[in-house]
């Protein structure tokens, strides 16, 4: 029995989505291998990277960056080894099967520890230190990082920003004493206790920074 190249064109679609090989494309992909990073941070794969937001194919994209469909396909498959693209589709060409990649993500964040802490892992304790702050801010990253990863619905989750000018040391320290009180007030108020038996209910992460505003920096509506 003879099967015509179109009906095996659909034959193969339906497979295709049977297997379930059709890849979502996620929010945040967290960089944290030194491997994938140094994939990402090659001038060719990077503009590669950039023109994947929708499935294309190695020879649309050698036309579009003036390379060969060879040296293209090379650098797609060391993005694809290191997860950072997904082949999404195949598409019949002049009778050859031409595969169709896609970026995993829409935006790509680095981790802090694919360098690491220079001198070595030790934490600031002193919550007034800009260190405790950088560490804070690194854990921050890392936890929204891994949310935009794995969430496929919209997370509950709330940001806040504001800017206030304060007349002197004195103020300062006033501001950022109450600051703290209500702060750690509304933790005891809503949150639970550490004892409770209650499995019911939803965990959160509660972050509050504080630092100088340098002059020159761009400023940022509240949100």
């Amino acid at each position: 029995m003879r099967v015509s190249a179109k009906k095996l064109d659909i034959i193969q679609i339906y497979l295709y989505i049977k297997n379930k090989l059709y890849i979502t494309m996620q929010d945040v992909l967290f960089v944290e291998e030194s491997g994938q990073a140094g994939a990402i941070f090659h001038p060719l794969r990077l503009e590669v990277l950039r023109r994947l937001s929708e499935p294309r194919s190695c020879p649309d994209l050698a036309k579009e960056l003036a390379e060969t469909t060879q040296k293209i396909y090379y650098h797609v498959k060391i993005l694809e080894r290191a997860g950072l693209v997904d082949k999404v589709d195949e598409r019949r060409v002049r009778g050859i099967m031409e595969g169709l990649y896609r970026a995993r993500a829409r935006s790509y964040w680095l981790s802090p520890q694919l360098v690491g802490r220079v001198g070595g892992e030790g934490r600031a304790r002193d919550q007034m230190s800009l260190g405790f702050l950088l560490t804070l801010a690194e854990e921050i990253q890392s936890d929204v990082a891994h949310l935009g990863e794995s969430a496929d619905k919209e997370t509950p989750s709330l940001g806040l920003s504001a800017q206030i000018q304060l007349e002197d040391n004195n103020a300062r320290v006033a501001f950022l004493t109450e600051l703290q009180d209500i702060f750690q007030g509304l933790a005891r108020k809503y949150g639970k206790q550490a004892s409770s038996t209650d499995a019911e209910g939803q965990s959160f992460k509660l972050s509050l920074v504080c630092y100088p505003k340098q002059e020159g920096t761009n400023e940022t509506d509240e949100k």
